[in-house]
């Protein structure tokens, strides 16, 4: 693996355990009330979607071992070119149901090496 892409898998790893420490404990109805942990998870999903744009084009074939790293990319997308338009329930469902898997993903990545 490209050192490179070992920080980048690093980065998001990070920004994904700041999200679960952000919301641990929390419901959808204090995090829609609260407009600090509302942007401190957008900007943790932001970093991880840049890390993983980054990774696709500097080791794709690391890459390739994260699913739906498309959707990944898209959803860091969202958050930064539709700020304006941001769905607080789309976001609260990405960290309850994807973002366990993803964290999963990062952490064998990064424990091959």
């Amino acid at each position: 693996m490209h050192a490179d892409a070992r920080k980048l898998l690093w980065d998001a790893r990070h920004a994904a355990e700041r999200i679960e420490r952000f919301t641990a404990g929390k419901t959808f109805a204090e995090h829609d009330a609260d407009e600090y942990l509302r942007s401190a998870v957008e900007r943790q999903f932001e970093i991880v979607g840049e890390s993983m744009n980054q990774l696709r084009r500097i080791d794709p074939d690391s890459a390739t071992a994260v699913p739906e790293l498309t959707r990944v990319i898209a959803f860091r997308n969202i958050l930064v070119h539709g700020y304006a338009n941001v769905d607080n329930r789309l976001v609260w469902g990405v960290v309850e149901t994807d973002l366990p898997s993803l964290r999963a993903t990062l952490d064998r990545l990064l424990e091959k090496q």
